[in-house]
């Protein structure tokens, strides 16, 4: 371990200043933005990474941290480029969305830009922010039938966006020919490069106050410090290796399960993560490259060790095996759109197996599924519009208490876009946003509430619907003895009849009239602890206010249930 001379009041000073200026570029980009899903949503995120490792140094809390964790393999890979054809120099910005260099999906179009100082390179800064459509062969890129990236958006390799300060446009160019929202995608490319410009005001503010040196210095000392409190964490746990199991519903091609295995294994204060058992690399878009997988488990650990700082500091006593050829290291081109549903996945095993080292590391299951849907058509003008989002679910219950109702994908810090605004930019109309009853986890705390989203087409020339969704046959897990959540449903509207796609969580070019509605029933969270220890006079009150039946309190609480109802 490297060691750095810093006073401790010199560093927390630094790091929050630091911490800042991430923070900065985040809202600078949602401000800036012209797409919900980053306004909104905030479905981007922006880091310091270093300068010769490419390693995450500092991140913002607002982004989402499966970006900047991915965006270190991003950096890495910018540098090799810029090794390779030894020319990197001040004002250069490289733009890229390849999953499988340094990315998570081709929606997601990242920004990177070497920082100097003095002359010298001092650090990268990056930018990532999911763009509304990036071309391919469904609006918004969400393809539940694409068998290699082509059918999913626009391949765009780390290559110059700009050079020594000069853009070239003709990049530019390229990218808005290929989008059916060339007016959103030119707003979110310019609100990325505003925060990348604040981003290099800030740096030279702080290295003007402080040095060169001694910023350097708390970098190095950060990363030490990440380090020392990880091996902390794990030393506290017991010796051991425990194993857990989920499945994806199917890849979108083949209606097949998908297994997701892993392993923790903990030796002192070092900690193996073993996917091995994991299924093997599949035709369809579940797949995700090695880069992701990587981020996806240092997701994981910080969700477990909720105080821990954000840099490549974490990972160094932490080994992640992963299988060659498998769906978490997927090789070029295999398609990699809905990458999101399979690090949910992951997620959910690396908990279930964190609950059995200790059942108050680790909370049950969350929903597991950000229900990816896209409704598309054109107005009577003849202009396309798309309007792409995510939706919510329960969050898992944990030994403190119970699961959050209706919250987003614990993958993130992004934000579930207000119906309001969906309705706003697009002809559309929610009929339905409402919790979803009975669908939680029981146990001695119960699993959050999922969602009911329905939402009705209004446009005359009608619209196409593509839904990638899961869960629709694998539920939510408890732990410590809590139950499992209610499956993910989705149905659509056509000729007065509701039908279910035949893939269950997974629907493409279906075709709504006006007046005609897509309808999405999201899970719960998972319970934690044994129904038979819930506190009577909260069966009592989730009743009472609707969150679960009175059949469902009979059907899984029994006589604690007609215990309160005689009270």
């Amino acid at each position: 371990m490297s060691q750095s001379k810093i006073d401790p009041t010199t560093l927390a000073v630094l790091a929050g200043r630091m911490e800042q200026i991430a923070d900065e570029m985040d809202a600078t980009l949602f401000r800036a933005a012209f797409n919900p899903i980053i306004a909104e949503a905030h479905d981007a995120s922006h880091g310091i990474y270093h300068a010769q490792s490419g390693d995450t140094l500092i991140q913002g809390k607002s982004g989402l941290p499966i970006f900047v964790g991915v965006m270190a393999l991003g950096v890495k890979a910018v540098i090799e480029k810029a090794k390779k054809d030894d020319d990197l120099a001040d004002g250069d910005i490289f733009i890229f969305n390849d999953a499988h260099i340094g990315g998570t999906h081709l929606s997601d179009m990242r920004l990177i830009q070497p920082y100097y100082y003095n002359e010298e390179l001092f650090c990268f800064l990056a930018s990532v922010g999911h763009w509304h459509d990036v071309g391919g062969a469904v609006p918004g890129n969400y393809n539940p039938a694409a068998t290699d990236v082509f059918q999913e958006a626009v391949v765009i390799p780390p290559v110059r966006l700009a050079r020594a300060g000069k853009l070239n446009q003709d990049i530019i160019d390229i990218l808005m020919r290929n989008t059916r929202l060339p007016q959103s995608a030119q707003g979110d490319l310019n609100g990325q490069l505003s925060a990348l410009d604040l981003g290099v005001q800030r740096m030279d503010e702080l290295l003007n106050e402080y040095g060169a040196v001694t910023v350097k210095n708390a970098l190095v000392a950060l990363s030490d410090s990440a380090e020392s409190l990880m091996r902390s964490e794990i030393e506290a746990l017991p010796n051991g290796r425990w194993e857990a199991e989920d499945f994806l519903d199917n890849d979108g091609i083949v209606d097949e399960p998908l297994a997701i295995k892993v392993a923790l294994e903990i030796s002192n204060d070092e900690l193996t993560i073993d996917f091995a058992g994991t299924a093997m690399q599949c035709a369809g878009p579940v797949n995700i490259a090695l880069p992701t997988t990587l981020a996806t488990a240092y997701v994981a650990l910080k969700h477990l060790f909720p105080n821990l700082p954000a840099n490549a500091g974490v990972m160094r006593p932490v080994n992640v095996l992963v299988p060659e050829g498998s769906i978490l290291s997927a090789e070029f081109p295999a398609p990699t759109g809905g990458y999101t549903e399979t690090i949910l996945r992951m997620i959910d095993t690396i908990f279930c197996a964190a609950a059995q080292a200790s059942q108050t590391l680790s909370v049950a299951n969350a929903y597991g599924t950000i229900n990816a849907l896209c409704i598309a058509g054109k107005r009577d003008n003849g202009k396309p519009w798309v309007m792409f989002s995510f939706y919510g679910g329960g969050h898992g219950a944990n030994c403190d208490g119970d699961g959050l109702n209706h919250g987003n994908a614990p993958i993130s810090t992004a934000t579930i876009p207000p119906m309001e605004i969906l309705e706003a930019a697009y002809p559309v109309m929610f009929r339905q946003w409402a919790l979803r009853p009975d669908s939680a986890g029981a146990g001695k705390f119960q699993g959050g509430m999922g969602a009911i989203y329905e939402i009705e087409v209004l446009e005359d020339n009608g619209a196409e619907a593509f839904l990638f969704g899961e869960r629709g046959k694998f539920p939510p897990q408890g732990i410590a003895g809590g139950s499992t959540a209610a499956l993910n449903r989705c149905h659509y509207e056509n000729d007065g009849q509701w039908h279910s796609p035949p893939m269950v969580s997974k629907m493409r070019q279906v075709t709504l009239k006006q007046g005609e509605a897509v309808r999405l029933e999201t899970p719960g969270g998972g319970g934690f602890g044994k129904a038979s220890e819930r506190d009577p006079d909260s069966i009592a009150t989730d009743v009472h206010a609707g969150l679960i039946s009175e059949d469902y309190a009979d059907s899984v609480y029994g006589t604690l249930w007609r215990k309160s109802k005689h009270d």
